[in-house]
């Protein structure tokens, strides 16, 4: 069991401890501990293998150690088949759904004999939801929504799940010597922020090779069911519920098929015709030289492999056959990606050494766990020139967002901790809230003594596009603002993004020069690749950010970048990926 398993079965378990009603800080304990384990760069499994002390861990105590060792050796909980006999295991599900949470569930249990998504939405559709105290009828438009969404995204897994879900197939599937070659296609090649299934190809020389590939394949870690396993193509579902496929291939067609099962589809397309003009044929099984008249016809149907094979052992040979160089998988959305190739334009994309800094993180000045010296240490060990503390303003109450009171109470520590860490500059700043009237959470007297401000929507999602694209555009029209921060306010696979019109934010941000952030983010990659493909077109600065509420999370500026260069960005396009002084600079561009 992987560490993301633990952590969600755990996170389950807390949930419906909460809903039971149990000690408070019992729950606090269990999602203290889950912290823990998402922040995790080890796997919990080797380190019980290794008989090693969980307990020395953060917020592990030895309960929750021995409960971790339990899932690992049984993949079960005891105490939570215990707790599920007593409180539906369904409304866990419903825990998820934006605006529910344990108490709301609860009180939908035991008011409403509700438990399940359906019987919740059939509930909320008649009416009886509304009536319950602490619910109303803005609330339950906001959960009816939230169900839509739900349905929506079933069956699709956040990219940054997906690959811990699929680490132990591919280790398992790595130490098996018949492989010489084994890769991960599909969207989640290209970098996709969700994927439904996974497609690996395996390249196995011999062909008496393959059914002990197979039988890897079907007998590796974490296999639920086995859908299919025939001679070169199988399909499982892991405990996680993804489903997995592997195709094993000869040398002669890997790089061809590689292609084809990355995709996109529309990039194929484009692809097969750029070869119907050249008298071509390319499928999954490689490029293949065809007669006048199947060219004619469009080099469809018959034998995909008739016809001399010109390419098809590498990705580098198919695109070579078509006059082009390799492209980037994370390119191939039919973007623009074949004539940008052919005219030599392609993107030199970003890369994590060309990040410079950071400038969106929380500390325990509101609702992060580390403080402003630990935040400002760790950036440093990441060779960062720079950072900015960015806590919340003081609309944010669940957050402990600051009062103007606190912001001057936190630049003292800010202070402190730039004379104790050496080699990083500190910037003091702020996640500003964009209120519903479009003006800023804080007086200008506090954000003129900001170094950067940042400003961002975290209410009123409800506000039709027209009014929450003016409430946006009042908002970064604010001379004081640096940065519009995870600006369509969505969470992958729970909220949607809200209406607004982006590309009338774009065309603002270029005229009053603020920077529109890429949230780095696994659970937001806020902005949309498309939007980010735009901001580039148009000139508009990009800042890539953590949003990092631990150190741990520092390290989802990768994830983020990923999402950067499926927009094409390079580091000229991202602000800080600037050195130090280039970025001081920048922060001056408006004064006069």
């Amino acid at each position: 069991m992987e560490n993301i398993e633990i952590a969600g079965r755990l996170e389950e378990l807390a949930d419906l401890l909460e809903i039971q009603g149990a000690n408070p800080f019992r729950i606090r304990a269990y999602r203290n501990a889950i912290r823990t384990i998402s922040g995790l760069t080890r796997s919990l499994g080797e380190m019980v293998a290794a008989e090693e002390d969980l307990t020395e861990l953060p917020g592990i105590g030895k309960d929750l150690s021995s409960y971790i060792a339990e899932l690992i050796e049984t993949g079960e909980l005891e105490i939570l088949s215990e707790v599920t006999a007593e409180v539906p295991r369904e409304l866990a599900t419903l825990t998820r759904l934006d605006g529910v949470g344990p108490k709301k569930a609860k009180k939908l249990w035991k008011e409403l004999d509700v438990t399940t998504v359906d019987a919740l939405e059939e509930a909320a559709e008649a009416g009886k939801v509304q009536e319950l105290d602490g619910f109303g009828k803005k609330s339950v438009e906001k959960i009816l929504r939230a169900i839509q969404d739900f349905r929506k995204h079933q069956g699709r897994f956040l990219r940054a799940e997906a690959v811990q879900y699929l680490r132990p197939v591919l280790e398992h599937l790595e130490g098996v010597d018949a492989i010489q070659r084994l890769e991960v296609a599909g969207s989640y090649r290209r970098g996709k922020e969700t994927v439904g299934d996974i497609d690996l190809l395996a390249l196995v020389e011999k062909e008496g090779d393959r059914a002990a590939v197979m039988e890897a394949f079907t007998g590796a870690p974490g296999v639920e069911r086995v859908e299919m396993a025939g001679e070169t193509r199988g399909s499982i579902v892991l405990t996680s519920g993804l489903p997995v496929d592997l195709r094993i291939l000869g040398p002669e067609s890997y790089g061809a098929a590689l292609h084809y099962f990355t995709g996109s589809k529309e990039h194929n397309v484009e692809i097969r015709k750029r070869g119907q003009k050249r008298g071509l044929r390319v499928s999954e099984y490689g490029v293949f030289r065809v007669d006048e008249e199947a060219s004619e016809e469009g080099g469809e149907g018959g034998d995909p492999q008739s016809g001399e094979r010109i390419a098809g052992k590498t990705e580098e040979e198919v695109f070579g056959a078509l006059d082009l160089p390799w492209i980037a998988p994370v390119l191939r959305e039919n973007r623009g990606e074949l004539q940008a190739a052919e005219e030599g334009a392609l993107p030199r994309l970003v890369e994590l050494d060309d990040i410079r800094g950071d400038l969106h993180m929380h500390t325990t000045w509101s609702d992060g766990k580390d403080s402003v010296q630990a935040m400002a240490v760790a950036c440093r060990e990441r060779g960062y020139e720079y950072m900015a503390v960015t806590d919340h303003s003081q609309a944010v109450t669940v957050a402990r967002g600051l009062t103007p009171e606190r912001i001057r109470e936190q630049w003292v520590e800010i202070e402190e901790a730039r004379d104790a860490v050496e080699g990083i500059r500190i910037f003091r700043g702020c996640e500003v809230d964009i209120l519903r009237d479009g003006s800023l959470d804080l007086p200008d007297e506090v954000l003129e003594e900001l170094d950067i401000v940042l400003v961002a929507v975290h209410s009123h999602f409800e506000l039709d596009p027209a009014t929450m694209t003016e409430r946006i555009l009042k908002g970064i029209t604010h001379p004081l603002v640096d940065v519009l921060v995870h600006p369509t306010g969505r969470l992958l696979n729970r909220r949607e993004p809200y209406p607004v019109d982006m590309e009338a934010v774009l065309q603002s941000a270029l005229e009053h020069e603020v920077a529109v952030e890429l949230n780095a983010n696994p659970r937001r990659l806020d902005l949309h690749d498309r939007h980010l493909f735009r901001a580039r077109e148009l000139g508009v600065d990009v800042v890539v950010n953590t949003d990092a509420h631990r150190v741990s999370q520092l390290a989802f500026m990768e994830a983020g970048l990923e999402q950067g260069r499926r927009g094409w960005l390079e580091a000229a396009d991202i602000v800080n990926c600037r050195g130090l002084e280039d970025f001081e600079r920048w922060l001056e561009r408006r004064d006069p």
